[in-house]
């Protein structure tokens, strides 16, 4: 291969979860904002590599070559998968990874796939571990940013939100979160995570798997709280004690997210000092442990929905004869799923958009059901005629005072 076409391949490797777009900077500047991915892409480093592994002379000199390059991650979404669609990325030797050397359009006749120069390397499954473990802990440092900004938005202090409710938890929490952040910063300073700070460090995982699990038994409490409550009044107190109640617990939920994606990095970082086998072992059952708990919380945060559901169904049963409780809690059980639908979409929960209406009633129940709302804000004094025109609308028979 001619030098001025080496330097037009653009390298694309795919573990499932993102993409790594690599090649000469030139090529690579030029390649993603012709797809339409620049703004989607963030640097991936590879300088990693040269150390990674104790690889022979000639792949040492590869490696060295190839971390010198211009790397960029896209997480793989349903815009960035049409790369892997349209150029057919092949499987390798190594699990779960496949990857293409290509030629950039009108400079290469072809894509084509190369066993040549660092495409030896990229054949590598020691190489392509390394590649799909940096690449795993890129997607992690994303998530982990995403989510930090959604703390700040929502603005709920996590602390805070154990501190009222448990102290075990709280101190498992404070616990877990501290040796994390000590952790990342030694490994931040001296370039890998030493066999030192993974002693001190490889216990926070079970810890945040405690908070969590505290934090989807609250949910499920809130969940049964909407499904137990006795009436449209009852409804009332269950909905208006789970709005901030909810957007509380999911705070919580994404907080221990975060750190477990830090965790995460760090269990990377320690098995690239051990073995490709291990590290991409290692990276494999991160990813199942991962899809395990958002499965989880999937679960968990469907059924509140469903509830939700349900206490708007009793609701909107109620609404001709209980219009502004009803209103209140169709309106109350919109604000939570629209907290509930962005924590799952900042996670990456397939979920459908759910949205709750109040019924439609005839222009003689409408009339009729604000006809006995009235009566239930005036005075006394004018209640009981009020309430004898509306129930009249309704086609209803008085029978006292009502049960909501």
């Amino acid at each position: 291969m001619k030098p001025a076409e080496r330097r037009n391949e653009i390298e694309l490797i795919s573990d499932g979860e993102g993409i790594a777009v690599v090649g000469e900077p030139s090529a690579v500047e030029s390649f993603l904002p012709s797809n339409g991915l620049w703004a989607l892409s963030k640097n991936f480093d590879l300088r990693r590599l040269r150390s990674i592994f104790g690889l022979g002379s000639d792949l040492a000199h590869a490696a060295s070559e190839f971390s010198a390059n211009s790397g960029r991650w896209i997480k793989l979404t349903e815009e960035s998968a049409r790369l892997v669609k349209e150029h057919g990325l092949m499987e390798t030797k190594t699990p779960g990874v496949s990857h293409l050397m290509v030629g950039m359009p009108g400079k290469v006749k072809n894509w084509l796939q190369t066993e040549q120069g660092v495409g030896s390397l990229l054949s590598n499954p020691a190489a392509l571990s390394g590649i799909a473990g940096l690449m795993a802990q890129v997607a992690g440092q994303q998530t982990m940013a995403e989510i930090v900004s959604y703390l700040d938005r929502i603005d709920t202090k996590v602390d805070d939100v154990l501190g009222k409710v448990d102290d075990t938890v709280l101190k498992d929490m404070r616990g877990a979160r501290l040796q994390i952040r000590r952790a990342m910063t030694m490994r931040d300073q001296e370039g890998r995570v030493t066999a030192d700070a993974w002693s001190e460090v490889q216990n926070a995982s079970g810890k945040l798997a405690d908070v969590q699990g505290y934090a989807l038994l609250q949910l499920e409490s809130i969940a049964k709280k909407l499904e137990n409550g006795k009436g449209v009044r009852g409804l009332v107190t269950a909905a208006e004690e789970a709005k901030p109640e909810v957007q509380k617990w999911l705070a919580v939920l994404a907080d221990t997210f975060q750190l477990q994606e830090a965790f995460d990095v760090l269990a990377l970082d320690k098995a690239m000092d051990e073995s490709p086998g291990v590290l991409n072992a290692r990276r494999r059952g991160l990813q199942a442990d991962r899809r395990d708990r958002l499965e989880l919380i999937a679960g968990h945060t469907e059924d509140l929905l469903g509830r939700m559901d349900a206490a708007v169904a009793r609701a909107n049963k109620r609404l001709p004869l209980t219009r502004d409780k009803s209103m209140f809690i169709i309106d109350t059980g919109n604000r939570v799923a629209a907290r509930v639908q962005e924590f799952q979409e900042l996670l990456g929960v397939d979920a459908d958009r759910q949205e709750f209406e109040p019924r439609q009633l005839g222009p003689v129940a409408e009339f009729g059901s604000k006809a006995i709302q009235k009566t239930k804000d005036a005075t006394p004094i004018v209640v009981a005629g009020a309430g004898m025109v509306g129930l009249a609308a309704l086609g209803v028979k008085s029978k006292g005072s009502s049960s909501a």
